[in-house]
Parts: structure tokens; sequence; C-alpha cells
């Protein structure tokens, strides 16, 4: 107990005058409970050795080396949120509509007031095309089920259902922007 005050006493002294020093022997500190910060970070490892000459077995402690941290595998890349844009295309829209409802396509669906619908001269039936009206910037996404316009320099002919969208349904032609989608 009487150690203890001491103790006490010397950190007091050590710590208000900070110019004080007094030697600290090891055997002083006996009483007290040490833990060794290491202890807490590294394992410890117990092997036996065997004494060769007196056959009598000796515990040895030795620090562990740390672990080498696990390669971390790499994130795998961002899938795209929308579709993908295959290719692009512009030119001059039309629709048809009215006198056709009922009527097979060339893929073979009934065409119907209010599709979104395009027929298109190449690109094969069943594709996605995001079509913007340039004029008003309207979009409208349409899937290819027959072929055509065959008048002169327009690209794509609308179903109603998509002219409409796009707000051409009054001019009956608009200046568009295709982009072929996967």
């Amino acid at each position: 107990m009487q150690r203890h005050k001491t103790l006490t006493t010397l950190i007091t002294v050590v710590s208000v005058s900070g110019v004080a020093l007094y030697p600290v022997i090891a055997r002083d500190l006996d009483e007290f409970d040490f833990i060794d910060p290491l202890d807490l970070v590294l394992p410890v490892e117990e092997a036996t050795a065997v004494e060769p000459s007196t056959g009598s077995v000796e515990l040895e402690t030795s620090i562990a080396e740390p672990a080498a941290p696990e390669p971390v595998a790499p994130p795998e890349p961002l899938k795209p949120v929308g579709p993908v844009v295959v290719s692009t295309h512009s030119g001059e829209a039309s629709w048809y509509g009215p006198g056709f409802y009922g009527n097979r396509t060339a893929s073979g669906e009934v065409f119907r007031p209010g599709t979104m619908t395009a027929a298109h001269r190449s690109l094969p039936f069943g594709t996605k095309v995001r079509v913007t009206n340039l004029w008003n910037g309207r979009k409208a996404v349409v899937r290819i089920n027959d072929r055509g316009p065959f008048v002169g320099h327009r690209v794509i002919d609308l179903g109603h259902g998509a002219a409409k969208q796009l707000g051409l349904t009054s001019s009956g032609v608009a200046q568009v922007k295709l982009e072929v989608l996967r």
C-alpha cells in the first residue's frame, strides 16, 4: 500500500512540475497489473520445444506475425441503367393509321389503333427504337413490326400511338432522331 501512495505522489510530482524526474525501478511496479498494449493487438503463439540433452519440455512464446490482408476483388463494372444505344439515324418520320387498322403488318401482327409500333425498311422485327421529335423534343420508344415507309426520304413510319405521343399527328411529318436500342 505504501508503494501505491509513493507512485501516486511520484506521478503527481512529475505531472505537476513537469521538470522533476524520479527514477522508477521495475521492482517498484511489481504490485500493479499492467497490460502491454501489443498483447491486445498481436496474438501470442505457444510452441513446445524439447531439449535434446535433457528431454525436458519448455514452452516458448513468440509474437505471431500479423496475417497479410486478403486481396479484395475489384468491384464489378456498373451495368447500364437503361437500354444501350446501338446506333443513331436522323431524317423525316411520318405516321399511318386509320386506313390500315385490322390489316396484318409485315411481321404478321394485326395493326391496331394506339400502338407504339413502327415500320422501318431494314431493322429486324422486334427492334426497339427511341424516336425523338426534333421540333418539340418529345420522345417515344417504338417496336419495329412492319416494313416501310416507301415514300422518298422518310426513315420511319410510326403507328398512331407513337405519332400521338410525339406530337406529329396534326402535321403528319416531322424531323426525328432514331436511336436503335439493345
